[in-house]
């Protein structure tokens, strides 16, 4: 290692953020992510477990075939037999490492092992030792390191390095230590082993008391030059430390830390996205770095200081993260500054609207629906409507009812004003928006053609507000229609509606 300021990025999304429990990876969707991890820059995969399941072992194989760049690591256990099935697994790959280790606390030796600690040491040092004839690159993980004796744990850490470990994992298992606490056991190291300048010190923190990536920045500092973490922070329990964020603070902080990564941060809001869909488990909105809302911005205050200036309140560009930019999210916290920026960027001439007129039925809407889109600011802007005013040349809704139930065929009578006159026509239908937009199709033109028709509910409970949007399609043309309402039909209709005005 010539770059001291160099901090190895081992990726364990594949194999330790796959053991949470209803997130099982296919060998094909490992194989995809573990790509995709190669194209992020990581330097070390560790593919899996190989005698967990043949499963496991046919990824290891996979992976190690389809990756060329990284590290391809396999786990194992300290025993021979686990060795040479890791081994074999790794056959392919063009540059090989496996992970061995054992329990270093006294916890797990008693209890785990039922063992003592000179019998511990001789088989992690046997272990080492055997893989080391197998592979070149050989790491050692001392299990639940965060709890272990730090004498011992020199003790061991010396030894199996003198056995050929290249990399020495000290694992915070069950993420027990204090930032604090872990710094110095990775210092206790560095300065108590002798042979410590001869291996690479690895950190593996979980995130129990939700301290894993501070650890894992105490432990670099500390001198660690190797992290092990998961995209999202996937993993057993509360999850492993989440590798955007120990990268985006080496980054955001390289002057002062003076640390860095061969990582492409662009990619980590597909590639977080990709991890979530696969493993069947959504990144939650606040999560830092990738969560919806790390760059979303509601209050009326911070939106008026980011659109004057980005680092009034964001530390890191959007962009960086593959993010296209910030989000300015319109509710009824928002203030002008912000619902005039997104009408603008919808095209709105904001100098021939009465801005007032607007922002105060914006309010309205926002308290209603609590979240403002671009499509309801198309319905609080244009098709039928204009600052609250009715177009009076476009069509306008005077009645909508509707009969429907078990074993009734919906019924839908609607009236319209169009023209000048008051038009009326009933139809029957599948069910009570089909019926409506029947005797809406009666009245205007029955060659109009119904494209597409999407409902989105805004939000829980009894008083769910419908969002419709609606496309249609009538000689050559096509246009969309919005509308929203607590009643799905009412909202149906003022989509439908829209649509016509614009495309009529």
């Amino acid at each position: 290692m010539t770059d001291k300021n160099r901090v190895y990025i081992f990726d364990t999304t594949l194999r330790d953020g796959e053991q949470v429990p209803g997130c099982q990876l296919t060998t094909v969707e490992k194989v995809e992510i573990a790509k995709e991890l190669e194209d992020l820059g990581v330097d070390i995969i560790e593919a899996g477990f190989p005698i967990s399941s043949p499963g496991d072992f046919k990824s290891v194989v996979e992976i190690s075939r389809a990756v060329s760049e990284p590290v391809i690591c396999a786990l194992t256990r300290a025993n021979r037999k686990d060795i040479d099935v890791a081994a074999e697994a790794l056959q392919h790959a063009k540059r090989k490492r496996i992970h061995t280790g054992i329990g270093s606390s006294d916890i797990h030796i008693r209890h785990k092992f039922n063992s003592t600690r000179e019998a511990v040491l001789e088989r992690a040092v046997d272990a080492v030792s055997y893989a080391k004839k197998l592979v070149d690159d050989v790491e050692f993980y001392a299990e639940d390191a965060g709890r272990a004796d730090n004498v011992y744990l020199a003790q061991m850490i010396e030894a199996v390095i003198a056995a050929g470990a290249t990399v020495v994992n000290i694992p915070d298992t069950n993420g027990y230590c204090l930032p604090e606490q872990y710094a110095e056991k990775i210092a206790y190291l560095k300065n108590h082993v002798s042979n410590i300048d001869h291996a690479i010190i690895s950190v593996h923190c979980h995130n129990d008391l939700g301290l894993a990536t501070a650890n894992s920045m105490a432990g670099v500092v500390a001198g660690a030059r190797q992290i092990e973490c998961t995209i999202n922070g996937v993993g057993e329990r509360a999850g492993n430390t989440s590798m955007e964020e120990v990268a985006m603070i080496m980054q955001v902080h390289r002057q002062s830390l003076g640390l860095h990564t061969a990582i492409h941060s662009q990619k980590f809001f597909t590639l977080s996205n990709m991890v979530a869909q696969r493993m069947r488990m959504p990144v939650q909105a606040n999560k830092a770095i990738v969560g919806r809302n790390a760059f979303a911005h509601s209050s009326g205050i911070h939106q008026d200081g980011v659109l004057k200036n980005r680092e009034t309140y964001q530390i890191m560009n959007p962009e960086d993260i593959g993010i296209p930019s910030h989000s300015i999210i319109l509710t009824a916290r928002s203030g002008r500054h912000a619902l005039r920026h997104r009408l603008e960027r919808l095209g709105y001439n904001i100098d021939k609207l009465n801005l007032d007129q607007v922002y105060s039925n914006f309010l309205e809407m926002a308290d209603r629906i609590k979240e403002v889109s671009d499509h309801d600011l198309e319905i609080l802007m244009g098709g039928d409507q204009q600052n609250g005013q009715v177009n009076e040349k476009g069509i306008q809704v005077k009645l909508v009812q509707v009969v429907c139930g078990d074993p009734l065929r919906p019924m839908a009578t609607v009236r319209l004003r169009l023209g000048g006159e008051e038009k009326e026509a009933s139809a029957s239908g599948n069910g009570p928006v089909d019926a409506t937009v029947k005797a809406i199709h009666k009245i205007v033109n029955d060659e109009i053609v119904l494209e597409e028709f999407n409902i989105q509910a805004i939000h829980g409970g009894s008083d769910d507000v419908s969002k419709v949007n609606i496309r249609v399609a009538y000689n050559g043309k096509s246009s969309y229609g919005f509308g929203y309402s607590t009643d799905i039909v009412n909202a149906s209709v003022n989509a439908y509606i829209d649509a016509l005005n614009k495309i009529l």
